[in-house]
């Protein structure tokens, strides 16, 4: 009851010079509408340099095959085939940092449309959640490929902005066939634009078919980029000899009497996204984990794989988000410290106005904490009152800014609640020295004051 008196009392009194106290408030008011502005705009702006940093692969990691040594000489990274489908989908089961996962086939050869012909810096044979991995799902056209064309390897491809441009030359590419390698492709859709990846290759420069098109129609055998001798010293393994119980179940092993020839579902890579950047160290040991599991590997034996990650680009995200957080955060802290003073400039002003007051207030009764409880509460109204305005202003500002200027905007709640303790702080910190210097008067000279 005595605080709720004492509120009303403070309420009284800012009520006698409204116009002061709404200048008092005006420096919170711009503090708080400027940080609300800033930080809506920036939380828009990071979350738009996140977005474009993962549609790069960010979020990516990459499994590849490991090396053979024989002789004491090493074939190079994939020169031993030890991954198959059947890994993606343990690596999506029992992998919960993983969000989804995809086989990938690689591959080199010329496009051929009429007259004209081009050769794409990437050929890739995926499946169906490849355009998920890769932050792709919206096309320019058509619609992507489905699990039924992997599983009966349907020769069909997307392709992207590049090769639409440099084979089709204006026309719509929806329906045509292309040939790769004399063997036509039917063209269902149209990849939307990517632009250059940050070491400048062009991402749009790609075909992406069914893995098993690739491998089995096509190329006839798994990366054909690898060295010769990478080749020869892997024939000697399968992965069905490796791994017997691993083998995919999408082609399997012809019988012993059959006079088809056998083909290994073996993958030249594993391209998983991870469900946040944050969760990209988790996600790799447990795909570790998971393989070296599924490929029978003792304690203290090498991995027969390999797992790289996009660090260079988390980087990248991590500086751009850590500098435009410290730039909001300075802006911040100036606003409100100005505001801050302004408050105190104006609480000692009336505190000197109403000496006569607090000596009066004190000769029938009242405590130094009753005179400096009311002061604070003051303070503390005035800020909050700012901050009510200043955060409406300022998500009214960053909304103007969106509807105008197209700039990309995020509604931080977080931000809102911040500013509203941000601004009860500012309250008691740069209200408590007036408050203290009225609560310390001697009551005779106060009344004595002129």
């Amino acid at each position: 009851m005595k605080i709720l008196r004492t509120l009303f009392t403070a309420l009284r009194a800012l009520r006698r010079n409204p116009m002061r106290a709404l200048l008092t408030t005006l420096g919170i008011v711009i503090g708080v509408a400027a940080v609300i502005a800033m930080m809506e705009i920036g939380r828009g702006s990071s979350e738009s340099i996140r977005t474009s940093i993962s549609s790069m692969g960010a979020n990516n990691i990459m499994v590849r095959p490991g090396t053979v040594t024989a002789s004491g000489v090493s074939f190079g990274s994939g020169s031993i085939k030890t991954l198959v489908p059947a890994d993606c989908e343990a690596i999506l089961r029992e992998c919960p940092a993983v969000r989804c996962v995809t086989p990938l086939i690689q591959a080199r050869a010329q496009l051929v449309y009429a007259s004209r012909n081009w050769v794409p810096s990437s050929i890739y044979g995926a499946s169906e959640t490849y355009l998920d991995v890769r932050d792709w799902t919206e096309l320019s056209e058509g619609e992507p490929f489905t699990e039924h064309d992997v599983r009966t390897a349907n020769r069909v491809c997307l392709l992207g902005q590049t090769i639409v441009r440099e084979l089709f030359q204006g026309e719509s590419p929806l329906g045509k066939e292309i040939r790769v390698k004399n063997v036509p492709f039917r063209v269902i859709g149209v990849l939307s634009s990517k632009g250059a990846n940050m070491i400048g290759m062009d991402q749009d420069d790609i075909l992406v078919a069914p893995w098993t098109s690739i491998k089995y129609r096509l190329s006839g055998s798994s990366m054909s980029m690898v060295n010769q001798s990478a080749n020869t010293a892997s024939s000697s393994r399968s992965p069905g000899d490796l791994y017997p119980a691993s083998a995919s179940g999408l082609y399997p092993a012809a019988s012993s009497n059959s006079t088809l020839a056998v083909r290994f579902a073996n993958i030249d890579q594993i391209y998983a996204s991870a469900v946040s950047s944050a969760a990209i160290p988790d996600a790799i040991s447990q795909i570790a984990s998971v393989l070296r599991e599924r490929h029978r590997l003792q304690p203290g034996q090498p991995d027969d794989f390999q797992i790289r990650d996009m660090t260079e680009m988390l980087k990248v995200l991590t500086a751009t988000t850590t500098l435009m957080t410290n730039l909001l955060l300075c802006v911040a802290f100036i606003s409100l410290v100005v505001g801050g003073v302004g408050i105190m400039n104006i609480m000692l002003v009336s505190v000197t106005e109403r000496t006569r007051e607090i000596g009066l207030r004190m000769a029938v009764g009242a405590r130094a904490r009753d005179i400096l409880r009311q002061f604070l509460i003051e303070s503390v109204v005035l800020c909050l009152a700012g901050g009510a305005i200043g955060i409406l202003l300022g998500h009214g500002g960053s909304l103007l800014v969106k509807q105008f200027l197209k700039w990309p905007v995020a509604t931080s709640p977080g931000a809102i609640l911040t500013a509203v303790v941000v601004s009860a702080t500012v309250g008691v910190v740069f209200g408590f020295y007036p408050a203290w210097k009225a609560s310390r008067m001697d009551p005779i000279e106060a009344l004595r004051y002129e």
